[in-house]
C-alpha cells in the first residue's frame, strides 16, 4: 500500500510539472542608453528571473567592449593603438567576431554600411548637442579618417590591426543586433522556446508565444513617434529593425539631415524616411538598415535578396507617405482587430 502511495505521489507530481502552463514573463531594465526589454515564457518564476539576469549580464559584458562612449571601451582602446601600424593587436573573441562582421557587411554593401567612419559620427553627435553646424573642413578632415581597407584582421590568430593612424570606428548599426542575437542563443541554450528580445527597437523574435502564431510588433511612421502603420507585423523565427531619423537630425538652410551618415559625402541623408528590415538573422537586419537608406530601390532591392532579407521604406514626401518594399514584405503584414503588439 505504501509503495503504491509513493507511485501515484510521484506520478501526480511529475504529471503536474509536465503540464505546468507557462506563464509569459517581461523584464526591463536601462542598457545603453536604451530601454532593453527581455520577453519569454517559462514555469518557474525564480528560474525566468536568473535568466534574465545571467542574459542582461550578456549585455552588459558586450557593451562594454563595444561602446565608443567610454574611452576605456576594448573597441576605443584598440583604436587608439592604431598609431602602431606595423602591429597585429590581440583582442577579445567577440570584438574579433562583430569586427569579422562588419567587414563581410561593408563588401557585401559594396560599402554602403561603414564601421570605419566613428570620426564622422562624434563629429555629427557634437553638432547635434550643440546645434552648431560645423564647418565643411572639419567634415572632410573627419571623412579623411575612415577607410574600412585600413582595417585587417587575422582570424588564425584572433589579431587586429589598422593601417593608418586616426581612425575610429563606430560599431552603432550593426552592435544592436549583435547583442540581440547572443541573447537569444542564451535563452534558446535554456530550453525557452518562445521569447522576444527587443534591443531599442532592434526585435528578435523565436518561436511563438502559446496560442498564437507568432509576435506582433507595431511600425512606427517616420514623422511621428506617437503614430502606427495600421498593419502589424507577425514574426516567428525573424529579427526586424527600423531605423530613421524620427529621433536624431539637424536642420540647416532649411534641409533635414538625418543622423545615418553617407560613408561618400560625410553628411546625413536628407531623406525623411524610415527603414524597416525583416531577416532570419538579427546582424543583418540591423546593418541592412542603413543600407537600404543610402542606395536606390533597385540596387536595396538587389542587395536584400542576396543576403535573404525584405524591406519597407515608409518615405514622407510632399506631405504625404509614401512606400516601396520588397515583393515578399508583405507577407509579414497582418491587420489585428483586437491584438495589442509585444512591442
Amino acid at each position: 500500500m505504501t509503495q503504491k502511495l509513493i507511485f501515484s505521489l510521484s506520478w501526480l507530481i511529475a504529471g503536474y510539472t509536465s503540464y505546468a502552463q507557462p506563464k509569459r514573463f517581461e523584464f526591463v531594465e536601462t542598457k545603453m542608453a536604451s530601454p532593453f526589454t527581455i520577453v519569454f515564457y517559462h514555469t518557474d518564476s525564480l528560474k525566468a528571473e536568473q535568466i534574465a539576469a545571467q542574459a542582461f549580464h550578456i549585455v552588459d559584458s558586450l557593451a562594454a567592449i563595444f561602446t565608443d562612449y567610454d574611452p576605456n571601451s576594448e573597441l576605443n582602446q584598440f583604436c587608439a593603438r592604431a598609431a602602431d601600424t606595423a602591429t597585429y593587436h590581440p583582442i577579445s573573441p567577440a570584438l574579433f567576431d562583430i569586427l569579422l562582421l562588419s567587414k563581410r557587411a561593408h563588401a557585401t554593401s559594396k560599402g554602403s554600411f561603414d564601421i570605419s567612419i566613428g570620426r564622422l559620427t562624434k563629429l555629427w553627435r557634437a553638432a547635434r548637442q550643440s546645434d552648431k553646424w560645423p564647418a565643411k573642413e572639419a567634415v572632410a578632415a573627419a571623412k579623411e579618417l575612415t577607410g574600412m581597407k585600413y582595417l585587417q584582421l587575422d582570424p588564425k590568430t584572433g589579431t587586429a590591426r589598422m593601417l593608418k593612424a586616426g581612425i575610429q570606428l563606430d560599431l552603432g548599426g550593426i552592435a544592436q543586433g549583435y547583442i540581440g542575437d547572443k541573447v537569444m542563443r542564451f535563452l534558446l541554450t535554456q530550453d525557452i522556446t518562445a521569447a522576444l528580445v527587443d534591443v531599442s527597437g532592434d526585435i528578435t523574435a523565436r518561436g511563438n508565444p502559446p496560442g498564437k502564431d507568432g509576435w506582433v510588433v507595431a511600425i512606427n511612421t517616420p514623422h511621428h513617434e506617437a503614430e502606427w502603420l495600421h498593419e502589424h507585423l507577425l514574426l516567428k523565427n525573424h529579427s526586424v529593425t527600423t531605423s530613421g531619423d524620427l529621433y536624431q537630425y539637424m536642420e540647416h538652410e532649411g534641409k533635414r539631415y538625418s543622423h545615418i551618415l553617407h560613408p561618400k559625402t560625410g553628411y546625413g541623408i536628407t531623406k525623411r524616411l524610415s527603414v524597416t528590415v525583416i531577416a532570419k538573422d538579427p546582424v543583418v537586419a540591423d546593418w541592412l538598415t542603413k543600407s537600404v537608406s543610402l542606395l536606390s530601390h533597385r540596387k536595396a532591392k538587389r542587395l536584400a535578396r542576396k543576403v535573404n532579407a525584405e524591406f519597407l521604406v515608409a518615405e514622407y514626401k510632399n506631405e504625404q507617405l509614401q512606400f516601396r518594399h520588397t515583393p515578399d514584405f508583405e507577407e509579414f503584414m497582418k491587420t489585428f482587430a483586437s491584438h495589442e503588439p509585444e512591442h
